[in-house]
């Protein structure tokens, strides 16, 4: 009788905040969820890369708290409805979260073959993408732990590079030799010159039993801490929760650094297909279309005697005079304006925004919430105006405010309002008054989005103050 074969079981890490694209990329919306190649967030496009592998059965997000919501809804956008989102408590990079992703996919005694991939890099996808999958599939069959090496096109030093041995009795696959971190651009292209050198795509492929196992001999404490976390975790409904104080004690450290530079198991896979982690604002020019002047523009952007520009406008005209290699990104409350070359000299930007506790850094002017979006189109003092979109069937938590009053009216769709002791309905241009620490709440009962404005009047109009008593989505 034929023994069956073990299923493929994606990982997508969800992690990082992409700092280097800022003002696109913010801490409660990093860059993996962002549109910035096409019309879909570079998540779906990863989402959609499993149909490559056979993998799409019930794929494993890996994302902090903040991000659940939006990890799982643009799942199901793409129709992925049947995702297992394990939350992390902590960031402990990549191999503490690949570890208990693991652990995971086990715990219904299978022992799967694992994808791990990134959420945010490009890659092409193709029949080039699909035969290298297949190739990882069988050589993790045969007890290797497998990477993805893309060949080379330029001297890149901000990548990392793998030193692969020639073709042997795993072939294609290759016995790593060694990684080498970020060369500088005279060693790596004595690289590409050399031929035998990959860069590091971050994807991995391995049987679940074995990865553990290695894990187990070559880290033992990230293997522990992360079984402790999963075996005290909880969740349903596809969300699963990491226990904090056993997640939190264990070492954050990298898959690579972990097991790949110190396992003898660890082979890769040559891949030609276009790729990129699109880490900086340059590398998005790079692979974007561009014109013959080798200008890429996004929204409203107008552009005179301008060359090799990446300009990106959001919520208004943008136009150029006279500009070359030059980064101009707009969005609704910031303007980044950077030379090309600089571009990954934004994460310096960032880290002032940090000490200055700017708001930039962490949201857009339009913040997404787990039952829609609010926008803060203007305030003053002791005002502020917002324009709120309620999902069909959502409902906002019931809570009260200490510090400020609020007027509501419906621009469109129908709300149902918890004011009070008092329940009913208001439709299109219809408004209601929230009297200071009244205890309220706001649903939306139809099939359309209901659309609202907001007016906020009080001595403190801070985010902060607000007091919940029930919610839908576990804030309380």
């Amino acid at each position: 009788m034929t023994t069956p074969r073990p299923p493929y079981r994606a990982v997508i890490l969800c992690g990082g905040s992409g700092s280097r694209l800022w003002p696109l990329s913010r801490e409660l919306l990093p860059k993996q969820f962002i549109r910035l190649t096409d019309d879909r967030s570079l998540l779906q496009n990863t989402l959609r890369r499993l149909n490559s592998a056979g993998a799409q059965e019930r794929p494993i997000l890996v994302c902090n708290e903040a991000h659940r919501y939006i990890a799982a809804e643009q799942a199901e956008e793409l129709g992925i409805k049947d995702v297992e989102v394990i939350l992390e408590p902590f960031a402990r990079n990549t191999a503490p979260a690949i570890a208990a992703a693991t652990l995971r996919a086990m715990q219904d005694g299978e022992d799967p073959i694992m994808l791990i991939m990134p959420s945010d890099h490009v890659l092409e996808d193709g029949e080039l993408l699909s035969t290298a999958f297949a190739q990882a599939y069988d050589a993790a069959r045969q007890g290797a732990l497998v990477t993805f090496g893309i060949k080379p096109t330029a001297p890149l030093s901000g990548y990392g590079y793998i030193q692969a041995d020639e073709p042997g009795a795993m072939a294609p696959a290759r016995r790593v030799r060694r990684f080498v971190e970020k060369p500088s651009p005279e060693v790596a292209q004595r690289f590409i010159d050399d031929g035998g050198y990959y860069w590091n795509s971050g994807m991995f492929a391995f049987q679940a039993s074995v990865f553990l196992a290695e894990l187990g001999r070559l880290a033992p404490k990230i293997l522990a801490q992360a079984q402790s976390a999963v075996a005290t975790g909880h969740g349903d409904n596809g969300l699963f929760h990491l226990d904090g104080p056993a997640f939190e004690a264990c070492p954050s450290d990298s898959m690579d650094y972990a097991i790949m530079e110190r396992t003898d198991s660890a082979v890769v896979i040559p891949l030609a297909a276009s790729w990129s982690d699109v880490g900086a604002w340059d590398a998005v020019w790079g692979i974007a279309q561009k014109s013959v002047e080798g200008n890429s523009t996004t929204g409203d952007v107008m552009v005179e005697d301008s060359r090799n520009c990446l300009i990106h406008s959001t919520s208004r005209l943008v136009a150029s005079v006279g500009l070359d290699d030059i980064v101009v990104i707009e969005t609704a409350d910031a303007v980044l304006v950077a030379h090309k070359s600089r571009s990954q000299d934004v994460k310096r930007l960032v880290e002032v925004f940090k000490s200055q506790h700017r708001s930039e850094l962490n949201h857009h002017r339009e913040v997404q919430r787990p039952w829609g979006s609010y926008d803060s189109v203007g305030q003053g003092p002791r005002y502020q105006v917002k324009r709120i979109t309620v999902k069909p069937g959502a409902r906002l938590s019931s809570q009260m405010h200490h510090h400020r009053a609020e007027h509501w009216i419906v621009v469109s769709g129908t709300a149902r309002i918890y004011n009070g002791d008092k329940q009913y309905l208001l439709t299109e241009n219809q408004s209601t008054y929230i009297p200071l620490g009244e205890i309220h709440s706001l649903e939306n009962p139809g099939k359309i989005p209901l659309e609202i404005i907001e007016v906020q009047s009080g001595a403190y109009l801070g985010e902060d103050d607000i007091v919940r008593f029930q919610d839908i989505y576990g804030r309380v």
